[in-house]
């Protein structure tokens, strides 16, 4: 049984809570959160304690952490959890500033504990058989991916000034899909970015609407596509063209069920949001980091690729910035 001190208790911590609760070989003992009265509610909910950071990190039972505060406290809590000698579960980004990142790597590589990485949609299961399949040769020679990734509306403008912006924020998980799927680092990028959703957005220096083309240096292509609004729903759909044909990951629906009439043929829009759509890949996800904890395997995602989604997302904040592709 694998003991957690979590950090944060908003929608993602909560996320983590409920499935920690539900696990067969973890338990959550401590809640840490700067809204008491949420870290309260969920600690109540999953009887669990709020404590502060010291205590959390300071109690011997504790063996892991779960990080899903807010971004620009992830990555001192890492190098916190990893002096005090604790399995390290970390929310992206790591950091919004490489440089904070790479500190945080040495402080962990320093006391050798293990840093997952959550980018959930490695686990997610059609994405995961799309891997599977690749490794398994069905396709030949992977050449091109191509990812769509659509946000059914815009986020606050509020959280916008705080993101990071649009490829530190959103596009970072399609980044680290992009990597895992074409099983090679990207050798160049180019973004383009535009505000087609609100003009608000580009006065806090943001985009909503970003297209962004990368290759290997075997000349493997990958193309990402992002938008803050999708009136239809949370678009999330990857295509993997090969050697010898294509693999396709579509949207996931409420209900398979269709309707066929003298007017059209329709069928569900896809779930609304990132809650419902990964419900699934959140709670393998975690699975898997406690089990490879407490197994002793390696893990899955670790903190360097947490490393190299935000050295691509960097590069694409150059390229957009310049006009000119950029070389990794």
């Amino acid at each position: 049984m694998l003991t957690f001190a979590q950090f944060g208790a908003g929608r993602i911590g909560a996320i983590h809570a409920a499935n920690l609760a539900a696990s067969g070989q973890a338990r959550l003992r401590y809640i840490v959160d700067v809204n008491t009265d949420a870290a309260q509610k969920l600690a109540t909910k999953h009887g669990a304690r709020v404590t502060n950071i010291g205590t959390a990190l300071g109690d011997p039972e504790v063996q892991a952490v779960i990080i899903a505060s807010s971004t620009d406290t992830h990555a001192d809590l890492a190098i916190a959890a990893a002096k005090a000698g604790k399995a390290i579960f970390c929310e992206k980004p790591i950091d919004l500033s490489l440089k904070r990142v790479d500190a945080c790597l040495a402080a962990v590589k320093k006391a050798k504990m293990p840093m997952f990485v959550g980018f959930n949609r490695r686990f997610d299961p059609s994405f995961a058989a799309v891997k599977a399949r690749i490794a398994a040769g069905a396709i030949g020679n992977v050449e091109q991916v191509v990812i769509t990734s659509r946000d059914p509306g815009l986020p606050p403008i509020g959280y916008l000034k705080v993101s990071g912006g649009q490829f530190r924020d959103m596009t970072i998980h399609d980044f680290d899909m992009a990597r895992w799927l074409l099983g090679e680092e990207p050798a160049e990028i180019f973004a383009y970015g535009s505000c087609l959703v609100d003009p608000a957005v580009a006065k806090v220096g943001d985009t909503d609407s970003v297209m962004i083309v990368m290759k290997t240096k075997s000349g493997k292509l990958a193309h990402i596509n992002n938008s803050r609004r999708a009136a239809y729903g949370y678009d999330q759909r990857i295509e993997v063209h090969g050697a010898k044909g294509r693999l396709l990951a579509g949207n996931q629906t409420p209900t398979t069920v269709e309707l066929a009439d003298g007017n059209a043929v329709s069928s569900d829009k896809p779930l609304h949001f990132f809650l419902e759509r990964y419900a699934e890949a959140y709670r393998i996800e975690l699975a898997t980091f406690v089990d490879a904890v407490v197994n002793d395997k390696p893990l899955p995602v670790t903190a360097q690729d947490g490393r190299q989604a935000i050295v691509l997302a960097e590069a694409a904040a150059k390229s957009l910035r310049t006009g000119r592709s950029v070389k990794l």
